[in-house]
């Protein structure tokens, strides 16, 4: 079994900028991602879990390290200075690196 390492970059923050940040993503070259309703507490307080524009939201993009870059980097530079945001990444080993 052939084991590859991507990298998979999770987002969280405002649901009103789904349709930006999904638009974003495949412009800066994921394949794909997974999208989620957020709830918790952090600097800005806590967020309820209800499903509007006033909620947060997780999403996950598992790509190579080169393409995460490039997508944290836009989202810092675009959206870090006015919307509750915040990026993380980490190693993960895929199967299928054709997918990713």
């Amino acid at each position: 079994m052939t084991r590859h390492v991507r990298k998979l970059l999770t987002i969280v923050t405002e649901a009103a900028l789904e349709n930006l940040l999904t638009k974003d993503l495949e412009r800066l070259g994921a394949h794909g991602y997974t999208l989620s309703d957020a709830r918790g507490k952090g600097s800005r307080g806590a967020r309820t879990s209800a499903w509007d524009t006033s909620s947060n939201i997780r999403i996950e993009v598992v790509c190579d390290e080169a393409t995460a870059d490039a997508i944290a980097a836009h989202l810092q530079a675009h959206y870090y200075d006015n919307y509750a945001m915040i990026l993380f990444m980490a190693d993960v080993t895929v199967m299928r690196p054709e997918k990713f």
